[in-house]
């Protein structure tokens, strides 16, 4: 059973399965309107190509948020082999999207007279502190993150890291670095995942799985098997089962942190000449900016009004709802977007950053002042 809800194939069948039962009208929380579709897609559709005109739509990944500070870090690893730079790019991933659970509309981060906010914030904020060293134990190596280094992150230094104040306030300061301490100690007691005791030494390990099929011309990696290596390699840092939830008797898992995170390794192993396959079994984040899309356009409406104007806590039933119901109607606004431009292989991975999340926030833009998602959720710092 454990080893099911790990498995990417059981989120899309227990998402569709509450999908099928709100297609019937069945569920508590949101009703389905598929005759919104059409526009949904022809509005995701006018943000691709307005944001990628040539349609050269990059992978949905942490790499497109870390700002100008990425050349320089790019020239820093410049003078390491190719193998150094892609371990540094996995330390550097994994520790950013760990630290990318929602901000909150209050916080802000400031570099260079440019002020940043929520995914963007966190991920310019994330990089900086790995080019200062704080997730390495080693002065002379800063540009990595060793199990010593990342246990021995304070709260005070990830807090000034951030530029947390009393008036600079983040959602769930205490939850993130927990999972930074987490991913040290992953490290050591799941060694086997990292045969160089760094996160980066995940690579190692995902090196070898590569096959050469007679018909390519490069190795090639399935992409469930890197989600697999980062959700049993990684895992432990989450209780039970990580982001897995209850609804109507039943487990729901998203693992949307996961994948997230299995997105943002895909390019430096690419940069390595491996050929990524299977991005099809990947699905959908389901998260805020998603979610948010299909309410905003009216792909989900809430079946009483208090819906959008409670708190929720991530594990509510109502929450669980929206997020499966989220996940298949990524499959079905990509399926149209694929269609309209006549292009089957234009994969979700490209959707999803062209594309959904881009027009998620856009829609919350003009529908509400600070942008923020149409339901209310406290964050702890792990899930959203």
């Amino acid at each position: 059973m454990t080893d099911n809800l790990l498995a990417l194939e059981t989120i899309r069948d227990r998402c569709g399965q509450i999908f099928q039962s709100g297609i019937a009208g069945h569920l508590t929380h949101f009703a389905i309107d598929l005759d919104q579709l059409p526009a949904t897609v022809n509005y995701v559709l006018e943000v691709i190509r307005s944001n990628y005109p040539d349609l050269q739509v990059p992978f949905h990944s942490r790499w497109r948020h870390f700002g100008p500070g990425l050349l320089e870090l790019q020239q820093s690893l410049a003078g390491l082999s190719e193998l150094d730079q892609a371990r540094a790019k996995f330390d550097l991933a994994i520790t950013s999207v760990l630290l990318d659970a929602g901000a909150g509309p209050d916080w802000r981060y400031v570099q260079n007279n440019r002020v940043w906010q929520r995914s963007e914030g966190l991920a310019v904020a994330s990089l900086q502190m790995f080019r200062d060293g704080l997730f390495s134990s080693d002065p002379h190596q800063p540009l990595q993150a060793d199990a010593l280094g990342l246990q021995g992150v304070t709260l005070e230094a990830l807090a000034r890291g951030l530029q947390v104040s009393d008036t600079n306030p983040i959602v769930g300061l205490p939850g993130r670095l927990a999972l930074i301490h987490g991913l040290g100690r992953m490290i050591t007691e799941r060694s086997q995942y990292f045969p160089v005791p760094r996160l980066g030494g995940l690579v190692d390990y995902l090196i070898p799985q590569a096959e050469s099929p007679a018909n390519q011309t490069q190795p090639c990696l399935r992409a469930a098997g890197v989600f697999a290596a980062v959700i049993n390699g990684l895992g432990g840092i989450w209780p039970g089962l990580g982001d897995v939830w209850p609804h109507a008797g039943k487990l729901v898992p998203f693992h949307k942190l996961c994948q997230w995170l299995t997105y943002s390794l895909l390019e430096p192993l690419q940069d390595l000449g491996l050929s990524i396959v299977g991005l099809g079994e990947m699905t959908g984040l389901p998260e805020y900016r998603n979610g948010g899309l299909c309410l905003d356009l009216g792909l989900l409406r809430p079946k009483y009004p208090e819906l959008l104007t409670k708190l929720h806590l991530p594990g509510d039933e109502a929450i669980v709802e929206w997020r499966a119901l989220t996940v298949i109607l990524l499959d079905q606004i990509a399926g149209g977007i694929q269609q309209e431009l006549d292009q089957p292989d234009f994969p979700l991975v490209k959707v999803l950053e062209g594309g959904t999340w881009a027009a998620g926030r856009k829609i919350a833009q003009t529908l509400r002042p600070q942008g923020e998602p149409p339901i209310k959720i406290i964050s702890d710092g792990t899930v959203f």
